[in-house]
């Protein structure tokens, strides 16, 4: 059977692995770390942890799971949307494999606490380690953020100049791609200020819509339009 007997199927692949990866990332970088860690108190956070154990792990298996979802997404994206532009392509797949590698990356600083685990209960040297992994663990979801940010405008643009799927979708990604990008920027930077942190979120909730319909646009009307 030809490869192009195959390719209606890759659409709805896509879309299947973009809820997916909401699904498993809203457990694991949503609910997880709130489950966990109480803001400025080591000692809380420690007990947290040793009496979740197995909610962190699953955590874990959350991250990794959606580690291999993303690998798969991208090569998905790119074969899909290479003869279309190929250059933005590419940059799509390098920019989202850049954040699929922080994102292996930082899952390494945040199961890092287990290996001294014994030593946290009433211990402040182990609880403060942890804490600072803790720490760095947040601040390595907005350094992949700006891979994605760049991904997410190649993929807008390419979406929105496609005529083979709705444009509204990829200026809804396009657009609210500077909302990854510019929360990174300013999380990074230790940035507060208010009028920024509402542009932020307008933007965020643009490209979260825009994600969620151009899944299920996607699984439902993708496999005919993107034959």
């Amino acid at each position: 059977m030809s490869d192009q007997s195959h390719q209606p199927s890759a659409p709805r692949i896509a879309g299947a692995l973009y809820l997916a990866i909401a699904v498993f990332g809203g457990f694991s970088i949503g609910y997880v770390p709130q489950a966990i860690i109480t803001q400025g108190d080591a000692g809380a956070t420690a007990t947290n942890l040793a009496a979740n154990l197995g909610l962190f792990k699953m955590g874990v298996l959350a991250d990794i799971a959606v580690i291999v979802f993303e690998l798969a997404l991208t090569v998905i994206l790119y074969v899909m949307f290479r003869t279309t532009h190929p250059t933005l392509s590419a940059l799509a797949l390098i920019a989202r494999a850049g954040m699929i590698t922080v994102m292996g990356i930082n899952l390494l600083i945040w199961v890092m606490p287990l290996t001294f685990l014994s030593d946290l209960l009433g211990q402040g040297e182990g609880e403060n380690r942890m804490m600072m992994f803790f720490a760095a663990h947040d601040l390595g979801v907005y350094v992949w953020q700006l891979f994605f940010g760049v991904h997410m405008l190649a993929l807008g643009w390419i979406v929105a100049q496609t005529r083979r799927a709705p444009r509204l979708l990829g200026w809804g990604l396009f657009i609210g791609a500077f909302g990854y990008l510019l929360q990174g920027i300013v999380k990074l930077m230790f940035v507060d200020l208010a009028p920024l942190n509402l542009l932020i979120i307008a933007l965020l909730v643009i490209v979260t819509i825009s994600e969620l319909g151009f899944a299920i646009w996607l699984l439902i009307w993708g496999p005919k339009r993107l034959a």
